[in-house]
């Protein structure tokens, strides 16, 4: 579960600790959570704003997008796009930094957890809001 939250033109993006690279805040969702629960736990938790989760932008295969390392299990990535409604940037044990970066000064990205691709895919989706959910 990845949550997409768009400031302007620019993307909210969190730096992992665990390998030093760059994601969308999100993770795996806790016992009894719905999805729109965890997406704003999540959000909260990782990089200190709150949300409100409006649409789905993607279901998309792990296996099939280019993330490594291969897990030995299957997932299904859920990406949702959020409204930011308050908080401040903060990060956590599992972030060490929180920033909104323009489509074309991405950093580095923590291919584990989102790539490249989707994160473009994400910025089309927010110039073209009519766009229908994508899925494999």
């Amino acid at each position: 579960m990845r949550g997409v939250v768009f400031q302007s033109d620019t993307i909210l993006l969190v730096k992992e600790v665990a390998d030093g690279a760059w994601t969308l805040p999100g993770g795996w969702a806790d016992v009894n959570e719905s999805p729109k629960e965890s997406v704003v736990r999540e959000i909260r938790e990782e990089s200190g704003y709150e949300t409100k989760p409006f649409k789905l932008l993607a279901i998309y295969d792990r296996s099939k997008h280019g993330h490594v390392p291969a897990f030995p299990f299957h997932v299904y990535k859920l990406f949702i796009l959020c409204d930011l409604i308050g908080g401040a940037s903060t990060t956590s044990v599992e972030t060490s930094d929180v920033g909104f970066f323009a489509e074309n000064e991405l950093p580095n990205l923590s291919l584990s957890r989102v790539t490249p691709s989707q994160i473009r895919r994400f910025f089309e989706h927010h110039r073209r809001p009519n766009l229908p959910t994508d899925f494999d």
